[in-house]
């Protein structure tokens, strides 16, 4: 690509790409735009793309890039954005980044910065938009800033930042949003934070506290040793309490439908990540830069407002690392949307079918068992069983890390204490449902077993249960069952175990159990099939059977 003498623009963005950014980028004079966002770079910022002097936008967010942001990033002057968010990034904010005065978006967020904001930021006079939020930061913020007469929306939000929050210019307008976990700031009661004490004020306070002190030990002194234990511990409780309160209400922030609206423009088909029964997925960008995902249901379907309700009463109670996270819930009389945690990775449906997308053997395995461990969850983690209903390569979200999250509780269902089933007229995907799903409605924990089964098998086979081969009799159960144990080659993809693999004879062990853990999970009769409990802890013996025979 250094090559590419008149190159204008590199988007790069959304892939697995990893290593380092190759320093002769910083010869293409030519490039305007550069996006790397949501790969797996992990050097550092070679210093010598401070030569790319014409570069208009440089976004490398989400990335897993360390080291100090290089001070030769002062030579791009023509910038007018620069995000560097969601990286390791360490060491001060290079002062020199105060020079680039036509930039409007710089965010520095989720980094691992130290030392102070520099006051040089004041003369980015055309800046709008500045997120410093999830550093280490310190120190006061500049006073300078009050001169960013363009800002709309700043954060410095969780750091560790210190004394009184400006008041003049852009600050008139932000709300305590902005400031959220820096214990030492002070300032305007707007912002939810304890005023500036000055000086003499400090010194006449001190004195009062003292008096006071001296009052309180001589008099109650007697009375504080017999009751002291028992309203220490009730305040605790109390206290306990009430942050619980305040974390719950941070936790599940509100987004208007106007937000939501503008963060997926408009609700943009470009933006359109997928799309279901009910309902269709949107990314979308909020202001400070957050990605989502936008689930809107299509309130002209009938079953629509059901399976919204449905999801909403079961996730506002759930909280699993392999669960996908809802952030909030959005609703008026004609809208209805779920804004939920974005996964760059997509589905495991795109995994398994893109030509250019590929997953070794202990990737997909890692990948069953977050799965595995949602449904357990689901099952056994929680007061109330609840059975997914509809578990299948596309209801299996990757994050950045490619861990599996389950989504898509539509048509979810909720078993009371002491039922061990219930019966419905909803049917799922055909191909995943269980028999006696299929058949008489009956719907219990057995046929998410099932539904898993089939899903392992889709997975180690990249066959969809759907496929053209499987016709009359010949189900994708049936097709393994056959094949189990003699002939398992001939049915499990063929790029897990190619010819001349080292390992070849692990890996073809490994795939053994794994089908045959998937055919215990499709057995036709219910009660015959382990329970999720169990194939989660014989998936992970499998594993380190794995690992161990690798090494």
């Amino acid at each position: 690509m250094c090559n590419l003498k008149n190159l204008g623009a590199l988007g790069l963005s959304g892939n697995q790409f990893s290593g380092s950014v190759p320093p002769c980028l910083g010869k293409v004079t030519s490039l305007r735009y550069v996006n790397l966002a949501h790969n797996r770079v992990n050097s550092s910022l070679p210093e010598s793309l401070g030569g790319l002097s014409d570069l208009i936008e440089f976004n490398i967010s989400y990335n897993l890039l360390s080291g100090e942001i290089p001070l030769e990033i002062e030579n791009l002057k023509a910038a007018i954005l620069i995000d560097l968010s969601k990286n390791k990034f360490s060491g001060n904010i290079p002062i020199t980044l105060g020079g680039l005065d036509k930039l409007t978006y710089l965010s520095l967020a989720h980094n691992r910065l130290e030392g102070p904001v520099p006051n040089s930021f004041g003369k980015m006079l055309a800046l709008e938009f500045l997120y410093l939020s999830y550093n280490n930061l310190s120190g006061e913020i500049p006073k300078s800033l009050e001169a960013l007469v363009h800002l709309k929306s700043m954060n410095f939000s969780f750091n560790k930042l210190s004394g009184e929050i400006p008041i003049g210019g852009p600050f008139a307008n932000v709300t305590s949003q902005s400031f959220l976990s820096n214990d030492a700031l002070c300032g305007d009661s707007r912002f939810n934070i304890k005023p500036c004490q000055t000086k003499s004020t400090n010194k006449s306070r001190r004195k009062r506290v003292l008096i006071g002190l001296y009052t309180l030990l001589g008099i109650v002194s007697l009375l504080v040793l017999a009751v002291g234990y028992v309203v220490l511990r009730l305040r605790k409780t109390k206290k306990n309490a009430s942050q619980a309160d305040v974390s719950l209400v941070k936790e599940h922030e509100r987004i208007s439908y106007y937000e939501l609206e503008q963060a997926t423009e408009g609700f943009n088909v470009s933006n359109l990540l997928g799309n279901g029964s009910f309902s269709m997925v949107y990314k979308g960008i909020l202001k400070d830069g957050t990605l989502l995902a936008a689930k809107v249901f299509n309130v002209q379907l009938e079953g629509a407002f059901k399976s919204f309700d449905t999801e909403c009463e079961i996730l506002r109670n759930l909280r699993h690392r392999n669960l996908t996270k809802v952030i909030t819930s959005c609703a008026k009389l004609d809208f209805k949307a779920l804004v939920l945690e974005y996964m760059p990775n997509g589905t495991l449906d795109k995994w398994l079918y893109s030509h250019n997308l590929f997953l070794n053997l202990l990737q997909r395995l890692d990948i069953m068992i977050d799965v595995a461990s949602a449904i357990d969850y689901l099952h056994n983690g929680y007061t109330t069983h609840v059975v997914h209903c509809d578990l299948k390569p596309s209801n299996v979200l990757l994050d950045q890390e490619m861990v599996g999250h389950v989504s898509d509780f539509g048509i979810a269902k909720l078993l009371d204490a002491g039922d061990a089933f219930v019966q419905t007229r909803t049917i799922a995907t055909i191909g995943y449902i269980a028999p006696e799903y299929g058949q008489d409605g009956i719907i219990s924990t057995s046929c998410d077993v099932y539904s898993f089964g089939i899903l392992m098998m889709e997975t180690f086979t990249r066959r969809r249960p759907s496929d053209e081969i499987f016709t009359g009799e010949l189900s994708i159960q049936r097709w393994v069952s056959d094949s189990f144990p003699g002939e398992i080659h001939k049915v499990v993809d063929y790029y897990l175990v190619q010819p001349g693999d080292e390992q070849i004879d692990a890996k073809m062990r490994c795939l053994l159990s794994i089908m045959e853990l998937a055919l215990y999970c499709t057995l036709v009769t219910p009660d015959a099939r382990i329970s999720m409990k169990d194939a989660l802890s014989t998936l992970k013996k499998i594993r380190l059977q794995l690992v161990n025979n690798r090494h």
